[in-house]
Order: C-alpha cells, then structure tokens, then sequence
C-alpha cells in the first residue's frame, strides 16, 4: 500500500472493482490484514465525521466494516520521520 499513498492522500480509498471499502475496527487487526501484501501501512478514519456527512457504514458476516468510499479528508496517515 505504501507505494499507493500519494493517490489515497488525494482521491481517498475507492473500493477498486469492490463493491465497498472494507476497513478493520482496530489497529492490530488492520496490521494483520495489511501485512499479507507486504508491509503493512495502517491509516486510520474519521467515522463520526463519515457520518456526520451521511455515509452509511455497514458490517458483513464475518465482522468486516464496509463503507462505500472513505474521502481523504476523512484519513489520518502515519508521521514519517
């Protein structure tokens, strides 16, 4: 994911020939799913301001939060040192 940083700072996370954006309710789990493409780059999101603005979150059977795009403003990235 690292080397798609710029693009997410920019256009957000799309859902990319998904039907939504699938996105982890805890750090530990999203290192876990990150770290099977590599090292993993953990962003977080703003959901109260998400859906403050009207986008619906919703959760799928296997406990995997979904939402349709997450817009850039709404990512918080890692400091880079």
């Amino acid at each position: 994911m690292a080397r798609h940083l710029e693009a997410i700072r920019a256009e957000g996370l799309r859902p990319m020939g998904r039907h939504d954006v699938p996105l982890s309710a805890d750090r530990a789990t999203a290192t876990r799913v990150g770290a099977r493409r590599g090292r993993p780059v953990v962003l977080s999101v703003d959901a109260l301001t998400m859906h403050h603005d009207g986008h619906a979150f919703h959760r799928s059977a296997n406990g995997v939060w979904l939402t349709r795009a997450v817009p850039a403003r709404c990512l918080r990235f890692p400091q880079t040192h």
